[in-house]
């Protein structure tokens, strides 16, 4: 161990000292059974709920692990009691899901103790494929995920990045995945979604295949009630409701400050009322945010006994200009490609913008650039002597784009 992570660690250790006492009652919780469960119950001071027809019963928040790289993080995690981990076939290009096997797996040997989800990405030029490519192309990568994660079997396997209803309902899709269920490879299946999530959530109520939905919900939705309806519907149907993205970690909240609301922003206030607010809604089981440091899992980890807002949480969510700058958040809904004269993925590139810019994470970044053709997702900005991309909700297109050109192109 480095002296610095062991520094960060001995720091976060005498922090989290009146936490872990509570916590750590969790021990070895296992998952249940699905009938008869109570939606939420509390066991060791923990909110624990129940993932909807899976029966699992997990505590409210998990860890989403695409950013970490720190194997002590993982597993300190485990031991202040989260119980479900978050991760993908290409996450750090596999080295993510070796190191929750390594860690949980092979270190801990808690395999029996946490809810492990992966996510096979088939991406948007190679969903037309033959349909036999496209299933021999998931036999391959989840045998190769379960090899990586030291497991004979995932306990979610999402189809990853699905923002057109028409990819849930592909054949080849439903085939593979029911596929890897019925081997027990994946003991029950589901898609993450992060843009378009109304009406590709609509579309897996009409199909009902998929056990689990891993989508995005944070403070800039909170007008937006025909999704919160839909998710509504999506749990009484039995489906289980992940949430990621619940921190809104976007440059929004770095411009132009206030000075009487900069406290809020530069302290654990801004997360911690971020997540409780989405973990209110009762038809999310879980939320899985992406902390990469034992300060922020600190400032998650309590967010497990109480879901109560103190009084300065309340202050800064009724707070007018919170709410404004919320309302200047992208929601990767797609209206602002009609006003760019190219026609350009621009939800997606500003997504490619939040992995470098709020998550520091450029890896990703580039990654998921590549996924969209690299330098040519963004090739018809030279012929443009200034943007003419327009939100509705007042994000400043052109300068993302500016930006990302400047660090990944």
């Amino acid at each position: 161990m480095s002296e610095k992570r062991a520094i960060n660690r001995r720091k976060f250790l005498g922090a989290a000292a009146g936490t872990v006492a509570g916590m750590l009652t969790l021990g070895g919780y296992v998952p249940g059974s699905a009938q008869n469960q109570k939606s939420e119950e509390k066991s060791g001071g923990l909110i624990i709920r129940t993932l909807g027809r899976t029966g699992y019963k997990i505590p409210v928040v998990g860890m989403g692990v695409m950013n970490a790289d720190n194997p002590e993080l993982v597993h300190r995690a485990y031991e202040l009691g989260i119980r479900h981990f978050d991760t993908a076939y290409s996450y750090q290009r596999g080295r993510n899901e070796e190191m929750v096997g390594k860690v949980l797996v092979e270190e801990l040997k808690a395999r029996d103790k946490v809810i492990i989800a992966t996510k096979i990405n088939i991406r948007p030029p190679q969903r037309s494929l033959p349909a036999q490519q496209i299933k021999d192309m998931h036999r391959r990568m989840i045998d190769e995920s379960l090899t990586r994660l030291r497991t004979d079997y995932v306990d979610i396997l999402y189809s990853h990045d699905v923002s057109d209803p028409e990819w849930l309902k592909n054949p080849a899709l439903i085939e593979s995945l029911v596929e890897i269920k019925e081997q027990k490879k994946a003991r029950f299946i589901g898609f993450s979604t992060h843009q378009n999530m109304d009406s590709v959530i609509k579309t897996a109520l009409e199909l009902k295949v998929y056990d689990v939905i891993l989508t995005t919900l944070n403070y800039s939705l909170f007008d937006y009630t025909d999704y919160l309806n839909t998710l509504k519907k999506a749990a009484a149907q039995g489906i289980g409701l992940i949430a990621m993205k619940t921190q809104c970690q976007q440059p929004w909240y770095r411009e132009g400050q206030p000075s009487e609301l900069r406290r809020f922003y530069e302290g654990p206030v801004l997360h911690s009322a971020l997540l409780k607010w989405v973990l209110r809604h009762e038809f999310i089981t879980c939320a899985v945010p992406g902390f990469t440091t034992f300060d922020q899992l600190n400032e998650d980890i309590r967010v497990m006994n109480s879901l109560d807002y103190t009084d300065e949480e309340k202050k800064f969510l009724e707070d007018k200009m919170v709410k404004t700058q919320m309302a200047a958040v992208c929601r990767l809904c797609g209206q602002c490609v009609s006003t760019c004269p190219a026609r350009l993925n621009l939800p997606d590139l500003l997504r490619v913008h939040m992995y470098a810019s709020a998550y520091g994470n450029l890896l990703q970044a580039r990654e998921t650039l590549e996924e969209l053709g690299g330098k040519k997702a963004m090739a018809a900005c030279e012929n443009c002597s200034a943007c003419t991309a327009r939100c509705a909700r007042g994000v400043n297109i052109g300068r993302r784009l500016e930006e990302l050109k400047a660090w990944l192109v």
